[in-house]
């Protein structure tokens, strides 16, 4: 059975004692435990009466380690680095939990589509800081160290970053001046909005995406006329409403009530749709492949939880 006596035993003791023996000094030892040497040497002396056992002998040059003090400093020694190792660990989960979790959210989707992804994360984290920004710019700032993840539309060029797609993706819907006689066909098509003014971006800021729904136009017969889609998402709904032009969008745009603006399906909407998948750079990849199986999870029942 354990010796009654040691029940009470503070480790901070032992510590003391393990410092006191390499040091075989006990004012060199005081300072490097940061405490005063009378409260050391009473440690000491109170450690011996708890274990039963001469640790040092005393004389006027410093302490000489006893035959049964250098068998205590073996018993000791493992837990002591076990405890080292145990604060370690804890200390890094600390930090791990106060370091926010850097998450980009791309705005070619409609905002609500994350909610529940900013939730969800947020609880899981404790710290959660978003940055929304386009697709291509957001995996920039991954590749720069600036973001740890970012959920971006797809396709797109993720050269260098680790991709994880997820089952998540809306079809392109036309938001139209609710002016134009197209917003009341039963069946819209692109063919149908030939030769109207579309909003669209430069092909140098999206490549892939700009390339891939260049194939479809051209599968559909869709001959837009070009315009340069506003940065801000306001002033373009604001041109829309006065009859300026169109844009495609993802479907949950449609949530956006705005006069003036139609959101219409279109028959070639679910042929052309947008995804979404999570990039990150290699020396994330262990803390963001942590929460990858809640993001499946969240985009299996269409992200936002509604």
């Amino acid at each position: 059975m354990t010796n009654s006596r040691l029940h009470s035993l503070d480790i901070r003791l032992l510590r003391y004692f393990a410092v006191v023996a390499e040091e075989n000094n006990i004012s060199r030892a005081a300072q490097r435990l940061f405490i005063s040497q009378p409260p050391l040497s009473r440690h000491i002396r109170h450690l011996e009466t708890q274990l039963g056992v001469t640790l040092f002998l005393r004389h006027t040059k410093g302490l000489i380690l006893t035959d049964e003090g250098r068998r205590v400093l073996d018993i000791i020694q493992p837990l002591l680095e076990f405890q080292d190792r145990t604060l370690a660990t804890l200390s890094q989960l600390s930090e791990n939990a106060q370091q926010p979790l850097r998450l980009g959210l791309t705005t070619a989707f409609e905002q609500g589509v994350f909610a529940a992804v900013e939730s969800a994360l947020d609880e899981y984290s404790r710290a959660l800081s978003i940055t929304r920004h386009s697709s291509p710019a957001l995996a920039q700032l991954v590749r720069k160290g600036k973001l740890d993840a970012a959920l971006v539309a797809l396709p797109l060029n993720t050269e260098g970053l680790h991709l994880y797609p997820l089952s998540y993706q809306e079809p392109l819907i036309a938001a139209l001046p609710a002016s134009w006689p197209e917003t009341g066909m039963a069946e819209l098509t692109l063919s149908a909005l030939n030769h109207r003014p579309l909003f669209w971006f430069k092909r140098e800021r999206n490549p892939d995406f700009f390339d891939y729904t260049r194939r479809i136009f051209d599968r559909a017969g869709y001959m837009p006329a070009y315009v340069e889609e506003p940065a801000e998402h306001d002033v373009l709904l604001a041109r829309i409403a006065r009859g300026e032009g169109m844009i495609l969008l993802p479907a949950s745009f449609s949530a956006i009530q705005r006069q003036g603006v139609v959101f219409c399906p279109l028959r070639e909407g679910a042929r052309m749709p947008l995804s979404i998948g999570v990039i990150y750079a290699s020396h994330y990849a262990e803390s963001v492949q942590k929460w990858l199986p809640l993001l499946d999870s969240l985009a299996s029942g269409g992200l936002s939880g509604d």
